[in-house]
């Protein structure tokens, strides 16, 4: 049975084929391509979907099945691909957030939800002090890293409180990047199918 980090893996390798498959050159093997990429997505989704259902019908026993379906790493990513997943995005990240929580507080640390709106999250880290440097990037890097895990597919994620305070004008390169840990969206002809790093 392949582990999170494999599945994670091939996700990714997914993602790269397919980016590779926009790359070629127009003509009837890449639409071909394109199509049986579609196509196959559409089967393996209505039959997730029927999997789901036939489960969630069986009463308590699959209710508690479909539970913790999602709450499998490796589940819960491939029926976050299909749209499929048992509970909505708010649930997912209220559920982040009271993971997170704990290893906050060993730092003096909180994070609230200030607002989530069509998969725009903002959340506010509040602390003991001023962070700055290494301890802010630790506080990030474990909100996101929950966030992300149990939420690959927000739109968006902004983290108030964390801003640097310091006064040399310095702007780290990273702060110039995009994020790197944001799921990566593969585009198949109208459907866009996500996966976490």
């Amino acid at each position: 049975m392949a582990s999170e980090k494999e599945f994670q893996q091939k996700v990714r390798q997914l993602g790269a084929l397919v980016g590779e498959l926009d790359q070629m050159p127009g003509g009837g093997s890449k639409v071909a391509a394109r199509e049986l990429v579609q196509l196959l997505m559409e089967v393996h989704g209505t039959g997730l979907e029927r999997i789901m259902e036939i489960v969630f019908e069986s009463g308590a026993a699959g209710e508690a099945i479909v539970g913790r379906l999602g709450q499998d790493p490796i589940v819960r990513d491939l029926l976050l691909l299909y749209a499929l997943h048992p509970e909505d995005l708010e649930t997912r990240v209220l559920k982040a957030l009271d993971t997170i929580g704990p290893r906050l507080r060993k730092l003096d640390s909180k994070v609230e939800l200030v607002s989530l709106h069509d998969g725009v999250v903002q959340l506010q880290v509040l602390t003991s002090g001023h962070i700055h440097g290494s301890a802010a990037k630790n506080l990030r890097s474990i909100v996101e890293e929950g966030i992300y895990e149990q939420a690959p597919d927000l739109a968006s994620l902004t983290i108030l409180g964390l801003e640097d305070q310091g006064a040399s004008g310095f702007v780290p390169l990273e702060n110039l990047l995009k994020h790197p840990t944001a799921a990566h969206a593969l585009a198949i002809t109208g459907i866009e199918v996500e996966g976490a790093n």
